[in-house]
């Protein structure tokens, strides 16, 4: 915020002071942002490995089971024709 400031001086001559005052937002947002980053780069380095580990096992699991109901329809139709 600005602030200006007028006085006027005996002679008829004019003094304009022109104080700055910075608030404590932008210490504030700099702190939130931070922060931010912070939970990001936490998010990144231990929740997504384990998100990709977790889909990886599901995968394995999901062609094992294929696997298997490959191997149960070729007993099936083996059987079936004897």
């Amino acid at each position: 915020m600005t602030d200006y400031r007028t006085n006027d001086a005996e002679r008829g001559t004019h003094t304009t002071i022109i104080e700055r005052r910075g608030g404590g937002g932008t210490i504030i947002l700099a702190i939130v942002l931070l922060a931010a980053v912070v939970v990001g780069a936490w998010y990144l380095f231990t929740v997504a490995p384990a998100q990709s580990a977790k889909d990886k096992a599901i995968t394995g699991a999901a062609t094992s089971v294929s696997h298997a109901a490959d191997k149960v329809g070729d007993a099936a139709s083996g059987g079936s024709s004897n």
